[in-house]
Formats: structure tokens, C-alpha cells, sequence
């Protein structure tokens, strides 16, 4: 909230100063140039017109197809979002590959033949930088140039590790689908998983919602099956015989009568394409079985 305290003459009302960071508009308010170089916004919000600077095409895309437009506001400058409606498919090449995989904190993925991701931690790696910048801003005068200046660097610094996670879920999400023909996993209730105070950071460092939502959103686009089951004693039930091997998280190694020695994450992997396969493919892409 702002005050005219210091503004010779009358003092006006309070004014609270809007925090908003992004502006949406649907079929109204907004037009293209047709060189596609500049977006008019007619609202009379003060906006005007603003250059685009970008190798999308959108002056391609007829105008009926763009259902939304999103100005948004980063550390780093202002950005157009464009929602266009539009139908990708990709012809997806068989492999006769099927894959379970289980998300987790040491290994990033594990999946039913045994291969690993490392888990990047990006902001575990940016943590040392982060705090520095953080000290930097808090020694700051509100309310000075310094301050508006540590704090973009601040924020540039957070928003570095939001596009290094988006950008490494990506590429493993298209990697998976462009190499299987049907993906199962757990549907985890991650909201609930980081109410524990002490993995809480590790989990959303990992951000394996954005992850899963990937796999999704390409699954749909090759047109394969991804299959998601309840977790349930997926790290607990042997993927060989069936049998129940109770085991606290600290246990990393799974170890059966039967005579099953291997790796909890990947055993868990195994349950979890067993259950998928248990309950049928029928379902399309983004299919989740109870």
C-alpha cells in the first residue's frame, strides 16, 4: 500500500499497488499484426502495442484458433503466452518397448529393466548462490534503487532453476515416450508427500508433477498409452512371488525368501507395470486406473 506522504499538496487516499504478474485476455482486447511482429492491445488498459520477439510463427495460425492471450511478467522481462487450439500428433514409431518407472530422490527415475536418471537437484546446486543473493538483498534500504536491483538478481537467479527443471523434465518425458509404447506409473498425491518437514525441499526440487505431466502430455501426442496406478505397496510387495517384505525408506535394498535381491526403486518399477498390465491397456493416454 502507497501513500502520498512525501507529495507536496493534498494527501489522497491510500492506494494499494497491484501485485498482479500476469494480465489474460481471450478472443477481445488484442491484435496481430499480419507481419506477426507486434500485438495491439485494445483494451484501454495503457498496454498498447508491443513488439514480439520469438521464432514462433503465430500470424500463421488463424485467428479463430487462438482461444487465449497471457501477458506475463518474469524476472527476466514481459512474455505473450498464445493458447491455440491445434491437433499435434506425431506418427510414433513402434519399439515394442513397455515400461514401468518409479520417481525418487536418490536415482530421479528407476524404471522396470533397471535403468537409472541421476537426480540434477538444481536447487540444491543453486543454494550457495541463492543464499548470497538473498543476503545481499536483505542488507538493502527498502524501498531504494539497490534493493529493486538485488531483488531482480534474486529473482533471476529462482527463475534460472524453475527453466533448468523444465527443461531436464522435458527432454526425459519426450525421451521415454519416443522410446516406449506404453509408460505406466505411480499417481502420487504430491501435495500430501511434502507435508514431511524434512523432504519437503527434496521433493519439490525434484518436481515430479511437472515431470509426470510431460510424459502425459506426449503420451497423448504419440498417441501411446500412460498408464497411472495406485501406489500402494508397490515398494513393499516382491515383483518375483508377490510377498509382502515390509521395508522403512531407509531400506534401499529389497530382499525376498523367494530368493529376489535387487534394488527397491527398481522392484517397485516392476509392481507398478505389473499393475498396469493386471488392469488392461484399453484406456488412452492419460488414463488413470484406480
Amino acid at each position: 500500500m502507497t501513500t502520498a506522504s512525501n507529495t507536496p499538496g493534498k494527501k489522497g487516499y491510500p492506494k494499494f499497488v497491484h501485485t498482479n504478474r500476469s494480465v489474460e485476455y481471450k478472443t477481445s482486447g488484442w491484435k496481430i499484426d499480419a507481419d506477426g511482429r507486434h500485438i495491439l492491445f485494445t483494451d484501454g488498459c495503457g498496454i498498447g502495442r508491443v513488439r514480439l520477439v520469438g521464432t514462433r510463427a503465430i500470424e500463421t495460425f488463424p485467428l479463430k484458433q487462438i482461444k487465449r492471450v497471457r501477458l506475463i511478467k518474469r524476472a527476466d522481462g514481459f512474455y505473450v503466452q498464445f493458447c491455440v487450439r491445434a491437433e499435434r500428433v506425431v506418427e510414433h514409431i513402434p519399439t515394442g518397448d513397455i515400461v514401468g518407472i518409479d520417481v525418487g530422490l536418490n536415482a530421479y527415475t528407476t524404471d522396470s529393466d533397471g535403468k537409472t536418471v541421476d537426480n540434477p537437484r538444481y536447487l540444491r546446486k543453486a543454494e550457495k548462490r541463492l543464499k548470497h543473493l538473498h543476503r545481499r538483498l536483505s542488507r538493502t534500504k527498502k524501498q531504494s534503487r539497490n534493493r529493486m536491483k538485488a531483488r531482480k538478481r534474486f529473482a533471476k537467479a529462482h527463475l534460472k532453476v524453475q527453466r533448468q527443471r523444465e527443461d531436464f523434465a522435458r527432454k526425459q518425458a519426450n525421451a521415454l515416450v519416443t522410446s516406449h509404447d506404453l509408460i505406466a506409473f505411480e499417481h502420487l498425491k504430491i501435495t500430501n508427500m511434502v507435508k514431511n518437514r524434512h523432504l519437503a525441499k527434496s521433493i519439490n526440487d525434484a518436481a515430479w508433477g511437472g515431470f509426470l505431466a510431460w510424459i502425459g502430455y506426449y503420451g497423448a501426442m504419440h498417441a501411446i498409452p500412460i498408464i497411472k496406478v495406485a501406489p500402494h505397496f508397490t515398494s513393499q510387495k516382491c515383483s518375483r512371488c508377490g510377498t509382502m517384505v515390509k521395508k522403512s525408506l531407509s531400506v534401499r535394498t529389497h530382499i525376498c525368501s523367494c530368493g529376489l535381491i535387487m534394488d527397491r526403486d527398481e522392484n517397485a518399477a516392476r509392481n507398478i507395470l505389473q499393475k498396469a498390465l493386471e488392469n488392461g491397456t484399453a484406456g488412452q493416454a492419460g488414463t488413470t486406473t484406480p
